[in-house]
């Protein structure tokens, strides 16, 4: 059994059996739990659940629109048959002010990539998509909003901090693409993937969540092993990485679960 479905069930679990429930902003009530933390060491596993699918595929997609292509256009997700911000794409084509705009704005990634270079053990490298004075004008306030990077020797840690986690269907995307995130820019920086942690402030499943979250809770006993993670090789400067540079080997995993997600 991987590891990301044992953590991952495992808080499934606790909030059915224990979670406050509440109404939030969508009008759809949620059960949820408070701080709620997985860890794991990516020289050992790559984290994905196998209890379900996962569109790893569109997960890295998303991931490169924000952090190497540092883009807010939801046209650009489109155009590679990426609908999950179709939701939240404003009159431009754009959700605002959000996610890789703020990459953008503050050369986030080279600076990170910069100081794994030049100063390993600063304790300044940090990503923050969370600009107070432009949240007026995102579609969506970020939930993956902070990254917090670390070195320890020849290994490569990071800490991701999502303030609000949907369970069900946005966190199994945000623990495998940030988990691959580590790897590329453990990469292009010569270390090797260390512990990645991911914090989750508010971590909630929506009342038209629970059944599918049930059938998947039924699955655990037949998760499969981890898959590997496979990046391309000859691929050294960030900004390169394409998706099909991306992949992943032997991923087995049972059917997809279909659930709404709350906007």
């Amino acid at each position: 059994m991987s590891k990301a479905d044992e953590k991952y069930l495992d808080i499934v679990e606790n909030i059915l059996n224990n979670g406050y429930y509440d109404n939030n902003r969508t009008g759809i009530e949620t059960y949820k739990l408070p701080h709620q933390i997985m860890q794991f060491d990516l020289s050992k596993e790559f984290p994905i659940l196998t209890t379900k699918f996962v569109a790893f595929k569109t997960a890295v997609k998303e991931l490169l629109w924000i952090y190497k292509d540092q883009s807010n256009d939801v046209r650009k997700l489109q155009a590679q048959n990426v609908k999950i911000w179709d939701e939240w794409m404003l009159e431009d084509g754009t959700i605002g002010k959000a996610y890789g705009y703020q990459v953008a704005k503050f050369k986030q990634i080279d600076n990170l990539i910069n100081t794994l270079k030049t100063d390993p053990q600063s304790r300044r490298m940090i990503i923050s998509l969370w600009n107070i004075a432009d949240l007026k004008d995102m579609s969506l306030t970020p939930c993956c909003y902070e990254t917090l990077w670390d070195v320890e020797n020849d290994r490569l840690n990071c800490m991701l901090v999502q303030r609000s986690g949907d369970i069900p269907l946005g966190v199994p995307f945000n623990m495998c693409q940030y988990a691959v995130l580590v790897h590329l820019i453990a990469k292009v920086t010569g270390f090797k993937p260390g512990l990645f942690t991911h914090v989750i402030n508010n971590a909630h499943i929506y009342k038209n969540q629970i059944e599918g979250m049930k059938l998947q809770l039924k699955r655990r006993k037949q998760a499969y092993e981890a898959p590997t993670l496979w990046i391309n090789p000859e691929i050294k400067n960030f900004y390169d990485f394409t998706p099909n540079d991306i992949k992943l080997i032997d991923y087995k995993h049972h059917e997809k679960i279909k659930m709404e997600v709350a906007v």
